[in-house]
């Protein structure tokens, strides 16, 4: 493990996650979108050196075309390190010499500053609001990993330099893969196009037994800061709870069916299974009811639990018919249909192509920005959250305009993070009826 102390070396004692509105970062110089003129190489800078933002990292530079990647940064020296090392493979294209490996809560800033064109957001979520709002104050071309955001003011500064990247032609990527997976595509094409009628319900889950335990104790981190730095899948401000982190997916996807977001939801959850303190303060099942403005349903589980009933998927309900989403299926009275891929075409990675699609739009210099979808698929996943914290009913707007900032207002490693155990390392878990909503 990496000495956090070290790695900061003079410019973290002070960070902070001050805000640029929108107004200050429209006042920079506009840019143009395209890569350094004159020179066909894109540039790339990654953020958030971690198992994603690595594999982000490598479909970028399997991308068609001249690509370097030439920064890179991440709170911990060991996880950029370990991410390099598997990048190399890449050969020529990995161009990281020590001076572009930045460490730190500000590493974000020098890799933005360092010269790329195009930088990759994958840090924990929370981070990436101010991450893309400064990426986008520079003039950068963004890919950022979902969700873009983990409470109302984080969605609204999103939403502020998504206005702010348009106006500059910055094209911006969110990894929110399905949009770019063929199945998904003309699935969703024949649901638009009447297949099965009016949509008046819909079905989606992420139920599984979870993801990665926590990684080290509090005996082994140097402070608070840094032990949910590493665990930090398991506390609110980093990562927005399991149905924000990976049910975003199918949330998303149902908007995608209704081609709008939700105006209200209610639902319930809690902490059944995953109870040791070890596990922070997030709950391990939600189960949300979504209402849309036409009057339809969205009914949403996410569960955490080992040993039970799993599924990951998307289901849609018609006037004339169904559709199986996720398997890419519709039935219509005693019509069937499945997506049948042309056997003469190699299947191909959505992962990989979120980024030829990116990276086409960037060397093109074609309209290119999927953050307004990112941002209101990640506030259908907030608002889920929240009414299952609070035990209310919430609308929309609500939500969006919540004054709940979950961000610590200073980071550095001898700062308080938003919430603090008590002395035997437990955590105030959200309990209904008594959190706040918004």
């Amino acid at each position: 493990m990496s000495d956090p102390t070290q790695s900061r070396r003079g410019f973290l004692q002070t960070s902070t996650t001050a805000a640029l509105s929108a107004a200050t970062i429209a006042q920079l110089s506009l840019s143009s979108g395209l890569y350094a003129a004159g020179d066909d190489v894109i540039k790339v800078g990654l953020v958030g050196c971690g198992g994603r933002g690595t594999g982000a990292a490598d479909q970028a530079l399997s991308t068609v075309g001249n690509v370097k990647l030439t920064a890179m940064g991440d709170a911990f020296a060991d996880s950029l390190n370990n991410s390099l090392r598997g990048l190399n493979k890449h050969g020529d294209r990995v161009a990281v010499d020590d001076s572009h490996k930045f460490v730190g809560f500000d590493a974000y800033k020098q890799v933005i500053d360092s010269g790329v064109d195009l930088v990759i957001l994958a840090t924990p979520p929370g981070f990436r609001p101010t991450h893309f709002e400064y990426a986008v104050s520079k003039g950068k071309n963004v890919f950022m990993e979902k969700p873009v955001a983990v409470d109302g003011p984080g969605v609204r500064k999103v939403l502020e330099a998504v206005k702010v990247a348009k106006e500059k032609n910055l094209k911006v990527g969110v990894g929110l893969q399905r949009h770019h997976q063929d199945g998904y595509l003309e699935t969703l094409k024949r649901i638009h196009d009447g297949a099965i009628g009016d949509v008046i319900a819909m079905r989606c889950y992420w139920n599984n037994p979870g993801v990665w335990e926590p990684r080290i104790s509090h005996e082994q981190a140097k402070s608070e800061m840094e032990y949910q730095m590493k665990n930090w899948y398991y506390y609110l401000w980093l990562c927005g709870d399991h149905i924000c982190e990976q049910h975003i997916h199918n949330l998303d996807v149902a908007n995608w069916v209704k081609q709008g977001h939700p105006v209200m939801a209610r639902g319930m959850g809690g902490r059944q299974v995953r109870v040791d303190k070890r596990y922070g303060e997030i709950y391990d099942h939600f189960a949300v009811e979504y209402q849309y403005a036409d009057g339809s349903w969205l009914f949403s589980q996410c569960r955490h639990q080992p040993n039970v009933w799993n599924s990951v998927s998307e289901y849609a309900h018609g006037t004339k018919g169904n559709s199986d989403v996720s398997g890419n299926s519709i039935t219509a009275g005693s019509e069937k249909w499945s997506f049948r891929r042309d056997k003469s075409i190699k299947r191909s990675d959505p992962y990989q192509v979120e980024h030829d699609d990116l990276f086409r739009a960037i060397r093109n210099n074609t309209p290119y920005n999927e953050g307004e979808n990112g941002a209101n698929s990640s506030l259908t996943a907030v608002l889920g959250r929240m009414v299952v914290y609070s035990g209310k009913e919430v609308t929309w707007e609500e939500a969006l305009n919540s004054n709940v900032d979950t961000m610590p207002k200073n980071l550095s490693w001898d700062s308080d993070p938003p919430t603090k155990p008590n002395a035997n390392f437990e955590y105030q878990i959200p309990t209904p009826g008594i959190t706040k909503a918004v």
